[in-house]
């Protein structure tokens, strides 16, 4: 996707959220930052726990964010973690980007030298299920 324009404040902003991460057990930091469709930005870094399954992921905690302010769409992601491989988000947070995403949606997966790879929801999660599932059912 190359003709996807990064945006260097949600990168950065990325970068500050992953800097606050709580990460004793794993020490694998990860940051999420959100532009939403009416242009306001949210963020959140990933929380792990003794109690290891009770953990939350950065981009759940800034879509949580997101939707206690009131927004419900996402324009762009941007995950940000270290390491030589792509840090994509986990199935879980892949079926939490998509409820709150449309088509243009894209996620934008990062390390610390900046946008390594972008992708749009159906390319990430492709077939996949949604909102509009449930409103068919009815």
């Amino acid at each position: 996707m190359s003709n996807i324009k990064h945006d260097q404040t949600l990168f950065e902003l990325a970068q500050e959220a992953m800097a606050k991460a709580y990460v004793p057990y794993s020490q694998f930091a990860v940051g999420a930052a959100i532009l939403t469709q009416t242009g306001k930005v949210y963020s959140g870094c990933n929380v792990e726990n003794a109690a290891y399954p009770e953990g939350t992921c950065a981009e759940a905690g800034a879509i949580a964010a997101m939707v206690r302010d009131g927004e419900t769409q996402i324009q762009d992601i941007y995950v940000i973690g270290n390491g030589e491989g792509l840090v994509t988000p986990c199935g879980g947070c892949r079926q939490k980007i998509r409820e709150f995403s449309s088509a243009q949606t894209v996620i934008h997966v990062c390390g610390a030298e900046g946008v390594r790879q972008s992708f749009t929801m159906n390319e990430l999660l492709p077939s996949s299920f949604g909102p509009e599932n449930l409103e068919q059912a009815s």
